[in-house]
């Protein structure tokens, strides 16, 4: 039973990954919830009933902002230029 006030979610609810950590072990990249979950530091998890949850993106994480393809100008085809040859005299 958790002894928080207001009770911790529970690990089935929307919000589980809202309760309290119990213990943690950054060293190992894990931290138990008091709702018996287990959250990794990549936010995949194992809830107490067996079933794993994928890793999800992080809120409030920065999107990489791509750098825009700089137009590219049209230039127009031209056919190699084809050197002479010299003739011996």
């Amino acid at each position: 039973m958790c002894p928080h006030q207001p009770m911790c979610p529970a690990a089935d609810a929307a919000d589980w990954d809202a309760a309290h950590v119990v213990t943690t072990h950054p060293e190992q990249g894990w931290s138990l919830l008091c709702n018996g979950a287990v959250l990794f530091e990549d936010t995949g998890a194992l809830l107490p009933d067996g079933r794993a949850l994928a890793p999800r993106p992080r809120t409030g994480d920065p999107v990489p902002h791509r750098q825009p393809i700089p137009h590219r100008q049209h230039v127009p085809h031209r056919r190699p230029v084809r050197h002479r040859q010299l003739q011996a005299a």
